[in-house]
């Protein structure tokens, strides 16, 4: 789904999970015009996705899968078109799967996905990025007030990445994480 490319290129992330249809996605996508236009960046907003889940299946299955679904995605996507990400499901390993077909499909490989791996031009700590963005900002906003995180409590919610990282941070600040 393509939102907005007022500010610039659609961007968003790509979901694969049994929950994915239409309407989640089209929520998301609008979600993604204010989230990225907070950003001060000149994107867009969109989002994207498949019911597949990546879960349980083997490493051939994920591929062929990603390589067809970038197959029909590659007439929509481009460096000043809309540049795809990762999200719930697609991480790394997908998005290279990905990045590879198009770069076969459309003979160039100029921007087209982020959370791509180091060796294709992804960017270091790209995994931790989101989960320790989140805590550098509750930093910041505790640092306003003449705070810090050591010895707070911390709800986190989630098994994912960005909790994964952000308990990684919050520990190494000082800070007491409790899961939910």
């Amino acid at each position: 789904v393509q939102f907005s490319s007022t500010l610039g290129p659609y961007k968003g992330g790509l979901r694969f999970h049994p929950s994915v249809n239409t309407g989640i996605i089209k929520f998301l996508g609008f979600e993604q015009i204010f989230k990225n236009a907070l950003t001060g960046l000149q994107i867009g907003g969109g989002k994207g996705g498949s019911d597949f889940d990546p879960k349980g299946k083997s490493e051939n299955e994920i591929m062929r899968f990603c390589q067809a679904f970038v197959t029909e995605l590659c007439r929509h996507i481009g460096a000043t078109t809309d540049v795809p990400a990762g999200d719930i499901g697609v991480g790394g390993r997908e998005i290279g799967y990905m990045f590879g077909m198009y770069k076969k499909l459309a003979n160039r490989y100029d921007g087209t996905f982020t959370g791509k791996s180091l060796k294709w031009g992804g960017s270091l700590a790209r995994t931790e990025a989101t989960g320790y963005g989140c805590v550098y900002f509750a930093k910041n906003m505790l640092d306003a007030r003449g705070e810090t995180l050591k010895g707070k409590r911390c709800v986190v919610s989630g098994s994912g990445n960005v909790a994964i990282y952000t308990i990684e941070k919050l520990y190494h600040l000082g800070a007491l994480p409790i899961t939910c």
